[in-house]
């Protein structure tokens, strides 16, 4: 399922005319601090995909590697980027893989089977680069919060979980 997965970021990349930056780390880039590890960089510049359900429509989160994410502040960021009222709930690890064609631990920004809601987590922008899933848990690539913001076609909001 990888390989095709990873196949259909890059497909996603290319067509939306950004560059293939993917990377492959065989330890592994499942969490936040394994993919900071593997490239080298600090933990608050991944971005990690985290995919939540509104109804039968998949929300598609991208946080810092640092945040948790509070599902009352994506609910507002969605409602506010659209006008509507969300209710966001936890998505099943099944659910996730039917509807975005990828297993937790490898949701990419791109190549979603079924178009996401996206908010984006305000706190990338303070970074120059960031790292994405790229499809499978072994897989990332670099960009930036701008391109990813374009790329998906997302909001930026506040998100993050106040301690």
């Amino acid at each position: 399922m990888s390989g095709g997965s990873v196949e259909r970021v890059r497909a996603a990349l290319r067509a939306a005319g950004h560059v293939d930056t993917v990377a492959a780390f065989p330890d592994g880039t499942r969490s936040a601090a394994d993919a900071a590890a593997a490239v080298g960089c600090d933990v608050a510049q991944i971005a990690k995909s985290i995919v939540f359900r509104a109804g039968d429509r998949p929300v598609l989160v991208i946080a810092s590697g640092a945040n948790r994410v509070d599902m009352s502040k994506v609910a507002s960021g969605l409602s506010e980027a659209s006008g509507s009222v969300f209710h966001v709930k936890r998505a099943q690890g099944d659910w996730v893989r039917d509807v975005t064609g990828f297993a937790i631990g490898g949701v990419a920004p791109v190549g979603h089977l079924t178009p996401p809601l996206v908010l984006l987590d305000e706190d990338l922008f303070q970074y120059e680069q960031v790292w994405a899933a790229a499809g499978s848990p072994m897989h990332v690539f670099a960009t930036s919060p701008a391109e990813l913001l374009r790329l998906t076609g997302g909001s930026r909001a506040p998100i993050r979980e106040e301690a």
